[in-house]
């Protein structure tokens, strides 16, 4: 007897020439990604052989870790998009930020001082080890001040995967999620692969994203994808079309 099994692609090949990247560190010394200049044009054209062609690039916003605000990372997005334009790299690249749910973030949306990846298109996060005790009343005051989350990279909240109800919980209170790519390959363990897999199964997921941060992260583009279910994910890759400049 014969078994016919699907062959599991290598990421990159997923790729296609048109994707827009929502999720990434490239802006340089800001926080725990790119560390220079010149690493962030290395990685760029690294992701541009990828098939990447627009990058949102979002910098993490962290009180007392990464105190970022609105006025630095745009003063810098301006400093790199000039030193892009010098190495004659064609992209389209811009930033919005990565806000961890705390009480700064709490006090930006009031101020509406915040950084969207497009219209009121918010991406946030949480700790690995807890989510914030008000976690639900942030997610509401987001929406009653016009702004819409989404939460990246759900998969990797391992104080999540013993709980899968509340994913569902998370969509019904209103949240998008948005999977890292890396994910797929199982670079941060079997375990946030299972739980990516799960997800992408009972149809979760809304976007990708690469959540680069140094030569590793784009290096494991061309792993294999270890998940079952990777079917789903060139939809998911075009869905990343919305936040498109053009």
């Amino acid at each position: 007897m014969l078994f016919f099994t699907s062959k599991k692609p290598i990421l990159a090949d997923l790729i296609p020439n048109n994707y827009v990247d929502i999720h990434s560190h490239l802006l340089p010394a800001i926080d725990d990604g790119s560390p220079t200049t010149s690493t962030t044009l290395h990685l760029i054209l690294e992701l541009q052989k990828i098939g990447f062609a627009e990058f949102i690039t979002t910098p993490h916003i962290m009180e007392l870790i990464y105190p970022n605000t609105d006025n630095t990372i745009l003063k810098l997005l301006d400093q790199t998009k000039i030193e892009i334009e010098k190495a004659n790299i064609a992209t389209y690249f811009s930033a919005a930020a990565e806000y961890m749910m705390d009480a700064n973030f709490s006090n930006a949306l009031h101020q509406k001082k915040i950084l969207p990846l497009k219209e009121n298109y918010v991406l946030v996060e949480m700790s690995y080890v807890n989510a914030p005790l008000n976690l639900y009343d942030i997610i509401f005051d987001m929406q009653l001040q016009g702004y819409q989350p989404v939460l990246a990279h759900p998969e990797r909240y391992a104080f999540l995967h013993s709980k899968l109800d509340e994913y569902k919980k998370l969509k019904n209170a209103g949240c998008l999620f948005q999977m890292n790519l890396l994910s797929t390959v199982g670079y941060y363990g079997k375990g946030v692969s299972k739980v990516a897999d799960y997800l992408l199964l009972n149809a979760m997921i809304d976007f990708v994203g690469s959540d680069v941060h140094h030569h590793r992260h784009t290096e494991s583009f061309y792993k294999k994808i270890v998940l079952k279910n990777h079917d789903k994910l060139p939809q998911l890759i075009q869905n990343n079309l919305f936040f498109s400049s053009k």
